[in-house]
């Protein structure tokens, strides 16, 4: 299939040409991203934000053949806006307690934060993710969709997952419901 052919089955919704998209193109971008210094996480965010504007601009392409290029330029561009936005920053264990007391153990929590929250927290979200490829669709890729995609509008999250924009909200709704419940029973558990 040619790239032609390939974006015109993605604009009609054809969930195995965005796939194909993917699967072709995202060793580049992580390979950009991870170029850029930026850490996992946040090549994570930049790749994901990527695909964003690739939604968000794929009616737009004129040139389907050079799409790798406009994706590789995006990444980059990306990449550069959250370092530049992330250069500098520090990370504080506790921001008020920071400015209070001055403390250089401070800093150490900052840049080596707790084993044991990282663990937690590592924890909790592959129990939340476990629980979402669990349920049933639309919420399984509503969830993941949301999850992937935060700064997309109501408009483009529905497109996407093929429904309309006015059944979207009321559909989240429902799914995180579902979800939260979920999880609920699952805490209550022993």
């Amino acid at each position: 299939m040619s790239d032609q052919q390939t974006i015109d089955a993605a604009l009609a919704g054809d969930q195995a040409a965005w796939d194909a998209l993917v699967t072709h193109h995202s060793g580049r971008l992580w390979s950009v991203a991870r170029a850029h210094g930026l850490s996992a996480a946040d090549a994570a965010d930049v790749v994901q934000g990527t695909w964003l504007r690739l939604v968000e601009s794929l009616h737009t392409i004129r040139d389907p053949e050079r799409i790798g290029s406009w994706l590789l330029t995006t990444v980059r561009r990306e990449a550069c806006l959250l370092s530049r936005r992330t250069r500098g920053e520090r990370l504080v264990a506790d921001p008020a307690a920071e400015q209070a007391d001055h403390n250089p153990t401070r800093a150490d929590l900052a840049v080596h934060p707790d084993p044991a929250l990282i663990v937690l927290t590592a924890d909790e979200g592959r129990r939340l993710w476990r629980t979402v490829e669990t349920m049933h669709e639309p919420c399984r890729s509503l969830l993941l969709l949301m999850a992937t995609a935060p700064d997309a509008g109501v408009h483009q999250l529905a497109v996407r997952l093929g429904m309309p924009s006015g059944s979207y909200g009321p559909t989240r709704g429902r799914c995180l419901n579902r979800l939260r419940t979920m999880l609920t029973a699952q805490e209550a558990q022993p």
